[in-house]
């Protein structure tokens, strides 16, 4: 009886811990996912202002984000270069990303 109540109690912690560990993983699956969202939208964005393509900077950024599941919370243009804060969502927590994009100095 008592080598059940171990097991059972070894298993309950194993699973707690197995839940903790991909729900962790899942939340830096998401990040890395954001970041890639902000510099997709902030190079499209610097294109934009460069005038390799037409469009608003920013707006472009909002297609690009948009397109990837995720909104622009943040777009600022200083001649040709770009810097973009994205938002996205991970088990109803917001996840935040920031890139910029430009000429080399």
């Amino acid at each position: 009886m008592a080598g059940s109540i171990v097991a059972a109690a070894a298993v309950a912690g194993t699973s707690a811990l197995m839940v903790g560990l991909l729900a962790v993983g899942g939340a830096g699956v998401a990040s890395q996912r954001i970041a890639g969202v902000a510099d997709a939208a902030a190079l499209a964005a610097a294109d934009a202002a460069s005038g390799a393509v037409s469009g608003d900077p920013c707006g472009r950024a909002a297609e690009v984000a948009e397109a990837q599941g995720a909104a622009v919370a943040e777009c600022a243009v200083d001649d040709m270069v770009v810097t973009v804060a994205v938002e996205g969502r991970y088990a109803g927590l917001v996840v935040a990303g920031r890139a910029r994009a430009g000429p080399p100095p």
